[in-house]
């Protein structure tokens, strides 16, 4: 009596569908991949950003704050804002003649750039998990299809319709969907929340500028 395991039925699958597999279970592996990093990524920025809020809520000099930041590369994604921004408000009042107006706009340009950087680095990757979650059930649907396909043809050349001939082709096709559903499944829980961890993010940004924009608007009054 012939084994039914998933080992076996993967192994005696036809051709297309062991490679419908193959690249099916390739990418849940890179999805997971991506997601693990993601997280740590996502974790620092969020860490990071809430230590350099910290700091600079403290009442700590903005150029002492600068120097730091420079010094050490902008570790932090709102370490990058502050830095860019308060980068192009000295150069902009130190030119004689400059209007306030100018500075400002000059300034909050830099923090925009310096944020959408940052947000396009936090979103990299994004895409590729989007695209796992919407094709991936597809892909396993194809070699689901082929696969009780190809098990019809051999029962039409067999001759005999029985449960015990159908079975094993079906049983190896319907694998392909379920790996598919394997893959896409965790990617697009992992997109929806890496896309709402940016968002926040995004809005933590804006409100940062605003509030910085303000304070650079008293100095460059004084």
């Amino acid at each position: 009596m012939q084994e039914f395991s998933v080992v076996s039925l993967i192994l005696n699958a036809s051709l297309v569908v062991q490679l419908v597999m193959a690249g099916l279970v390739l990418t849940s592996v890179l999805s997971w991949a991506l997601i693990f990093n993601k997280i740590g990524t996502l974790r620092r920025a969020k860490r990071d950003s809430e230590s350099f809020e910290r700091a600079f809520w403290s009442g700590s000099d903005l150029n002492r704050l600068y120097e730091e930041a420079s010094r050490n590369n902008a570790r932090g994604s709102m370490e990058s804002i502050f830095q860019a921004g308060f980068a192009e408000f000295l150069k902009l009042r130190g030119r004689p003649g400059t209007e306030l107006s100018d500075i400002m706009d000059g300034s909050r340009r830099a923090m925009r750039a310096s944020a959408q950087r940052e947000l396009d680095e936090l979103e990299s990757h994004n895409a590729f998990l989007a695209t796992v979650g919407s094709v991936s059930p597809y892909v396993g649907l194809f070699g689901t299809v082929w696969g009780i396909m190809h098990a019809f043809i051999g029962l039409g050349n067999a001759g005999q319709a029985t449960l015990a001939t159908v079975a094993p082709g079906i049983a190896e096709a319907l694998i392909a969907t379920a790996i598919g559903l394997f893959a896409a499944i965790p990617a697009v829980i992992a997109y929806n929340r890496f896309a709402t961890d940016v968002d926040r993010l995004a809005t933590r940004f804006d409100t940062y500028m605003e509030e910085f924009s303000n304070i650079l608007q008293r100095l460059a009054t004084r």
